[in-house]
Formats: C-alpha cells, structure tokens, sequence
C-alpha cells in the first residue's frame, strides 16, 4: 500500500491501493459494459451529467482541496481556485460546444449521382474506453480536458492518477457517481507501471491520454504501439520563453511574466522559464521583476495568506538547487536574495523563489525543464535575435510576446515554433483553444472542437435509396 508523502512536513499523509492485473481488467470489464448503455443516452444527458459532476464535486471542495494541498504542496486557496476556475471552465465549455464538435458532416449536396438518391455524411463515433494518465501538478485541471470530452463523446473513462496525486482519481470519480453517471462509466484505476502496461496491451483502450515527463511520453508511446493501433495524446511540458520588446510597459509586463513563472512554484507545463528583454530595458525589467518576487509569501501552503509553496517532492527541489548552482559556477547573478525569505525546515521541499540574469544558453537554467521557482533573464539586441533563441529549444509548448505592436506580435509569432504564441499573456490555458505543443511538449491536441477529435473515430456513410 503505497503512501503518499506530503511535501509539506515530509511525512505520510494518505496510502491507496494498487490493483491487480486481474481487478484491473474486471474494471475494464466494468467501463465497457456502461459505455454499451452511455453511447446510446442522448447529447443532453451527457452534458447534465458533467454540470451536475461540477455541483457534487464542489459539495465537497473543502475536503478534496484539503488533500489536494496536503498531497502536493499547493497553498489552500489556489487547490480551491483550480476547481472553482479553469476545471468549471473547462467543463461548462466544453459541454457548450459539444453539439457542433461532434454533429454530422453531411456530403450530400453535390454528390456524383444525386439523382439516385444518394445520401453521404461523417459521423463521429466514441472510441469506447479512453484511459486518462494524469500528472500531479495540476491534479483537476489535467484529466478534465480529456475526460469530459471523451463522456460527451459517448465513452467510458478510467483515470489513473500519478501517485502523488491518486487520490483526486477518488474524488472525480466519486463525483461524477454521485452526479448519477451509470456504475463503471467513470473509475479511479490504481494500477502500478507493470500492471498499467498489462492493461494496455489488451487492446481494450480506444485512446490513451497522458500527461507528464518527456520519458514517461516515449515509455507510453512504446507501450500502446506493441500491440495497438490507437490515437495517444501527449502533454510533456516545456522549457517556455517569453519575449519582451523594447515598446512593453515595464511594470505591468514584470508583473505577468513574475506571476507566469512563480505560480504553483513554478510546477507549470507553460510556465515561463526563460525570458528574453531587449537590451534597452533590460535593467529596468530585472530590476522589476526582482522587486515582486521579493513579495512572495513562502510557507505552509495550508497557511493563509501564503502564495508559494513547497515543491513536491526532494527530488524536485534537489533538480532545481542543480540549476540555480550550476548557473553561479558558470558566471549566472542571482538578483533576488535568499534573506528576504523564512524557508521552513520542516522538509526539504521548500525553495526560496530566483531570478538569475547574465545567463548564457548552455546552463541548465535555460535548456533543461527546471519545474520550479527559478527563473533567468537574458539580454538581446532585437527581434531576430529573440526568435533564434526561443526556438533553440527541445521543447515547444507555449510562447510569449510582450509588445503593443499587434502586426509585429502576430509576424513574431508566426516564426516562434510553439503549440500556443501569446501577446501580453503567458501560463494560460484557454479551453476554445486546441491545447497542443511541438517537439518535445507533446503531440495531439485536447480542448476545443479538436480535443473531441481524439476521442470519436470517423465513420463515413454512403447511402443509395435505389439501386440503378
């Protein structure tokens, strides 16, 4: 029975169960049954079904934020506010464009022998079980994209939870039960990695959704492509820079890209973590952003009033230590003061938030995938210069333009190779929009019309009322 170390005090704080093979496959058992029912209910009742998920999970948001805080390390009221925000968004969205995502394609008009009463159309069909690997950093927010879609679409969904984090699996599927989703449509599978790869090569998944680190992405790949042929969609972070033009306000600009890169510790798939300011404002940004930092509250995420919290495990903050003192050996200046700061003793999980400007492109600070506090700066000398750099990257989630010249933004943003370019925004996730990244962040894309893509299988119909 594995237990779940809270980062918070370095102790136990939950232990679930993992599931056998043979549970395992009963569960599947169990999904497939209800989707035999769910992809007969109507449009209607798949979409009364999520709000109603959205009224019972927040019967119980003081508790499941509770662990959601003491599973991971985020402060209590941004555990609240992930529900409260962007997972009713997400869901309320996509239950609004689901009708027009999934409606017919009629072909009709225009067909070759019309006069024979042809009839042609694309239905989208549910693939049947779609299989959720959810990452912990952002514990509602991951899975709801591609689990409210796949239901709207007719599927069943088993979510497995990364362990950190298994036990928000309870909690949603516990939801959406008690919304009145039919018995095995929606289930928490507590599976390990052997038994997960067990699973999948039964070739009972008709997508599989992951969402975490570059090596799990290839492991999950591997493990589909030996004995399926289904649609695998990947979210596996970025290094994500932003751009700051010489024309960008200063304080405002500072102000976003701090809160882009210092949110959740930093534990962001698009948070920034590279920033790139012309050098005629340069200093006056560094020593900007230096000043809100400064701000940060670090403590007991379960504290009010404290805004940072610890990151989730020692080998997290162990990763991010590697960055901040290789960037000093190589000539890197800490801006920010580690004084300014209480750091709690209770574990080691707990980080001072820092800004490092004279970086170079070789320290890990700028290539490597940090997922902490720690941010560095870089000074160039215009626009080409900015666009060479943000594309000297693995990776390519998101991307960030501060400037008020919108025709400039848009040119920029067309050579910058990311799944999402923003102008004047970064660490945001707007659910009209396809959720995608290049390179290394991932493949497939989730959200938006495209997001139910993945999850329905086209079918075509060609349909001669007479025979010639």
């Amino acid at each position: 029975m594995p237990d779940i170390i809270s980062p918070i005090d370095g102790r136990p704080a939950y232990s679930f169960q993992y599931v056998d093979s043979d549970r395992a496959l009963a569960q599947l058992d169990a999904a497939a049954a209800a989707q035999a029912e769910w992809r007969e209910a109507t449009l209607h009742r798949r979409a009364q079904l999520c709000e109603d998920m959205l009224d019972r999970f927040a019967d119980r948001l003081d508790e499941n934020a509770e662990a959601i805080t003491r599973m991971m390390g985020k402060p209590l009221a941004h555990a609240r506010g992930e529900f409260l925000g962007g997972f009713c968004q997400r869901t309320r969205h996509l239950c609004s464009i689901a009708r027009h995502a999934l409606r017919e394609l009629d072909l009709t008009d225009g067909a070759d022998g019309a006069g024979d009463g042809i009839r042609r159309f694309i239905r989208r069909e549910p693939v049947g079980l779609v299989l959720v690997i959810a990452a912990w950093n952002y514990p509602l927010l991951v899975p709801v994209g591609a689990t409210v879609s796949a239901l709207l679409a007719g599927n069943a969904v088993l979510i497995k939870h990364a362990p950190q984090t298994a036990l928000v699996a309870d909690q949603l599927a516990r939801a959406f039960a008690e919304a009145g989703a039919p018995e095995g449509l929606v289930q928490a599978l507590h599976v390990d990695h052997e038994t997960a790869a067990t699973v999948i090569d039964r070739r009972r998944f008709g997508f599989v959704s992951f969402t975490g680190s570059v090596r799990g992405g290839h492991e999950v790949y591997q493990a589909v492509a030996r004995r399926n042929f289904i649609g695998v969609g990947l979210e596996l972070g970025g290094k994500d820079p932003a751009y700051v033009r010489a024309d960008a306000p200063i304080a405002k600009t500072a102000a976003n890209v701090v809160d882009g890169a210092f949110f959740n510790a930093g534990q962001s798939c698009c948070a920034v973590e590279r920033v790139y300011v012309h050098e005629d404002i340069h200093d006056d940004f560094v020593e900007a952003c230096a000043a809100l930092v400064h701000d940060y509250k670090l403590g007991d995420p379960l504290e009010q009033g404290t805004n940072l919290g610890p990151l989730v495990n020692e080998d997290a903050a162990a990763r991010v230590r590697e960055h901040a003192a290789q960037a000093v050996s190589a000539g890197a200046r800490q801006v920010t003061d580690d004084a300014r700061f209480d750091v709690p003793e209770r574990s080691r999980c707990y980080l001072p938030p820092r800004l490092f400007d004279r970086v170079d492109d070789d320290m890990l600070l700028m290539r490597e995938e940090s997922f902490g506090p720690i941010l560095g700066i870089m000074k160039v000398a215009g626009d080409d210069e900015a666009v060479r750099r943000m594309n000297d990257s693995r990776y390519g989630l998101t991307a960030s333009i501060w400037t008020d010249d919108r025709e400039r933004a848009l040119e920029l943003a067309g050579r910058v190779q990311a799944g999402t370019v923003f102008q004047n925004r970064c660490d945001y996730l707007d659910p009209a929009l396809a959720w995608t990244g290049v390179k290394d962040s991932g493949h497939g894309a989730s959200l938006s019309e495209l997001g139910f893509h993945a999850v329905t299988r086209p079918k075509s119909f060609h349909l001669r009322a007479r025979q010639p």
